[in-house]
């Protein structure tokens, strides 16, 4: 065998290998029920602090459907956006009907649950700022997949880079879809009345 047909060999075999694992995770999944297969990749328990400072957890919001996104006070356009739109959608929402809005914090550091509580003043009443330590909120960014990373500045502040995803989970804490607000807060607030 020349030395040329050796390099050519290590990534036919590369490939081959990741072929077969690709195929085996696809059987996998195909075998899993399919209420599991739709359920198992996002959300899950967390243990975190509401604004009034009260510890809740996912139990805490079961009963209804459940929104909840990721962001920080300190942000400077996305967040803001985010919790104006869904205060429109929540107006559209009958009251007496049980749907719980979860703004998580990936900086709290910051956002303690004095200052979430005078954050959210600005907005729909129903909407829940929730913090706890770094481990606490780490964990449940890792369940429901959330990307965030602090950004340096030159002056010594600092940004955070976060996912915008906005989650719908439905009474049992499982994962719906993801809200789309480039939609009318009529057509969002129907996506939500279907699990009322």
């Amino acid at each position: 065998m020349t030395p040329k047909q050796k390099r050519l060999i290590l990534p036919i075999v590369i490939l081959a290998l990741g072929f077969v694992s690709l195929v085996g995770v696809a059987l996998f999944i195909v075998s899993q029920p399919a209420e599991q297969r739709a359920t198992a990749s996002v959300g899950g328990p967390f243990q975190l602090v509401d604004q009034t400072g009260t510890r809740v957890s996912e139990a805490t919001y079961k009963g209804g459907p459940m929104i909840i996104f990721f962001g920080y006070t300190h942000c400077p356009d996305v967040c803001p956006t985010t919790l104006f739109e869904m205060s429109q959608v929540l107006a559209r929402l009958p009251k007496d009907k049980k749907v719980s809005t979860l703004f998580v914090t990936v900086d709290p550091e910051r956002d303690t649950p004095a200052l979430l509580k005078e954050y959210l003043s600005s907005f729909d009443s129903r909407i829940s700022g929730l913090s706890g330590t770094r481990e606490e909120i780490e964990a449940t960014l890792k369940a429901y997949r959330v990307y965030a990373k602090k950004v340096l500045q030159e002056n010594g502040e600092y940004t955070m880079d976060h996912s915008a995803i906005i989650y719908l989970m439905d009474g049992r804490g499982r994962f719906v879809n993801a809200l789309n607000l480039q939609q009318s807060s009529e057509a969002v607030a129907r996506d939500i009345q279907r699990l009322m």
